[in-house]
Parts: C-alpha cells; structure tokens; sequence
C-alpha cells in the first residue's frame, strides 16, 4: 500500500457492516411475516413467529435508550477500566450490547437516550487495516 492510499475498515463484529461510501453501520434482520427486528445473529427461523426464510438484512437505527448497564471495574489484563458496558434498545427495534463512553458514571440513568458511533483502533500487528467497533454516546432527548 502506498502512503497516499487509506487502509480500509475492517469491523470487528460480524453485525457491522461498511457501506459503499465507506461508513460503517449496524446490521440486523426484519421478519417480512411479522415485522419482528432482531438486532444481532444469524437464523433461519423468526423467534417471534417461527416463520422459515423470511429474515432479511437491514440497517439498523442509529438512536435508542439504555435498557441496563453495569459499570466494569475489574478486567483482562491490558483492558482499561472503568468502562460501562451497556445493553441498548435501538428505535425501530433490536437490542445489541456495547460500550457507553464519554459520560460520567454518575450521570447515566435508565432509557436515557444514546446515538450509535464508530471508533477505528490500532491493532498491534495488522497494519494493512483500520479496524472500526460500534460504540455508544449520549444523545440530545
């Protein structure tokens, strides 16, 4: 790769997903039978219906509310902490689990609303990609 080139994104989560102008998104299934949204995984079937073959991929929102959260003070080492781990509700549907950063532990509450981001990372190694992983921030109400 030459040094005017970018290295391209690599996600680190098989539910993100780099779209053709290079942005990276959620994706999630929707039951064509029922409508029912399911954020992250890989099935045949509707959990909600049961109907068979009937779930296609589709870009999730990119806002929701905090459904719960703990606040990780012990981890791996190399892992810095604290870091909030959280469960979300996205609008739309699906839930998927991720990081909550930048807000201050004690300002977090319940169904607060939060806006989706991405963040690239440096791996040790890989030179050749940028990886990117899906956070979470607070949103405007």
């Amino acid at each position: 790769m030459s040094d005017c080139e970018v290295a391209p994104l690599r996600p680190l989560a098989p539910f993100v997903k780099i779209d053709a102008d290079g942005k990276p998104y959620l994706e999630g299934l929707k039951c064509t039978a029922c409508g029912e949204v399911l954020a992250v995984g890989s099935r045949r079937a509707c959990p909600k219906c049961a109907a068979v073959g009937m779930l296609v991929p589709i870009r999730l929102a990119e806002r929701g509310r905090l459904y719960t959260y703990t606040v990780v003070r012990r981890s791996f080492p190399g892992i810095a902490t604290p870091f909030v781990a959280a469960l979300v509700d996205l609008d739309g549907g699906g839930a998927i689990k991720g990081n909550l950063i930048g807000v201050d532990c004690d300002a977090i509450r319940f169904d607060m609303p939060l806006q989706v981001g991405f963040e690239t990372l440096d791996i040790p190694g890989e030179s050749a990609a940028r990886h990117v992983r899906h956070v979470f921030t607070a949103a405007a109400d």
